[in-house]
């Protein structure tokens, strides 16, 4: 019962935050939304074990992901807030969250390594989450998350292209996806 509650709390923050991306079923927030709501359900069934058996060699995997998802997560959002030039509103694309509101095509910092560390932190995290109990339905969970994610750096990119145009195609070839040199 409790779990089922803390799914319907974390739910309605992904919906709040969500709101406008699930009107535009082909912008990135869409797809992201369903990453994020796996993501919930994946903590949710993990947190009896969260701190279980502490130095297991899956809580070592899982406390290694979930420290290594903070790194692209925080390089990304101070990236994206300090190079990207912020506006309150981009015209034609009412579903971005405002750190995504940029003007100019950040490719420095971590951007210079790959074109999505903020999705890159949100695969760290769903792999990290899902070695607290590797199970069968945590695989599952964690993959479709996965799929997911790349789903949502598909549409992303796509956006990006239109906004930014040439300049992005090029960026594009000169970075990975999620994992520097790799993916």
């Amino acid at each position: 019962m409790v779990q089922l509650i803390a799914f319907i709390f974390a739910s309605a923050g992904i919906v709040f935050i969500s709101r406008a991306s699930l009107r535009a079923s082909r912008s990135h927030g869409f797809y992201r939304f369903w990453a994020w709501e796996i993501i919930a359900v994946l903590v949710i069934l993990n947190s009896k074990v969260w701190f279980h058996a502490p130095f297991s060699w899956q809580q070592i995997v899982s406390w290694s992901l979930l420290i290594i998802s903070l790194v692209p997560l925080a390089f990304g959002i101070h990236s994206l807030r300090r190079r990207g030039k912020p506006v309150a509103r981009r015209e034609g694309e009412p579903q971005l969250l405002a750190f995504e509101k940029t003007s100019a095509l950040v490719t420095t910092g971590i951007y210079h390594a790959i074109r999505h560390p903020l999705y890159s932190s949100l695969l760290f995290l769903t792999w990290g989450v899902f070695f607290k109990a590797p199970s069968w339905i945590g695989g599952l969970l964690a993959v479709a998350a996965s799929l997911f994610l790349v789903a949502t750096a598909r549409a992303d990119e796509a956006e990006c292209i239109r906004f930014f145009g040439p300049e992005y195609q090029a960026y594009m070839k000169r970075t990975r996806r999620f994992v520097p040199f790799i993916f």
